[in-house]
């Protein structure tokens, strides 16, 4: 069975760059799943360098730049290119480029699941967009049927 393909938007990094609580340990849970062979997990340019952004603000940039260093070795990173952009500005459901421009560069990657807190943003989506929790609780599940527990 070929590994799942996750998309983690800038929220769910910035949570984890700057150990935001409560939503921390979920989003880290969401992110350590890099480490799992069922799991593909991927980002955009654009969600690690918000990222950075945010983690500089907190924690100055030598120390940001190490944490998004990290994540940029343990994560997939889509392509955010021309494409994308044309998809996101042609599609009049998209409200948010920015979140249009992240939707089609994970399609893009063949993602299967968008993970965030703004799943507002992602009412246009085709593919499920859950926030961290939700997609935990969703994969134990799976577990456990296919266990048959």
């Amino acid at each position: 069975m070929p590994p799942t393909r996750i998309f983690l938007d800038a929220n769910v990094l910035v949570t984890v760059l700057c150990n935001e609580y409560p939503r921390f340990t979920a989003c880290a849970r969401v992110l350590s799943l890099a480490d799992d062979p069922r799991f593909e997990v991927y980002t955009s340019p654009l969600c690690l360098a918000i990222g950075a952004y945010f983690a500089e603000k907190k924690s100055g940039r030598k120390k940001a730049r190490e944490k998004v260093a990290l994540l940029a070795t343990k994560l997939r990173i889509t392509s955010m290119d021309a494409k994308a952009v044309q998809q996101a500005v042609a599609n009049p459901k998209v409200g948010d480029l920015e979140d249009g421009m992240q939707y089609y560069s994970a399609v893009a990657a063949k993602c299967v699941h968008i993970i965030t807190y703004d799943r507002r943003d992602f009412h246009f989506a085709e593919l499920p967009v859950l926030e961290p929790e939700n997609f935990l609780v969703q994969q134990v599940a799976s577990l456990r049927r296919s266990a048959g527990r």
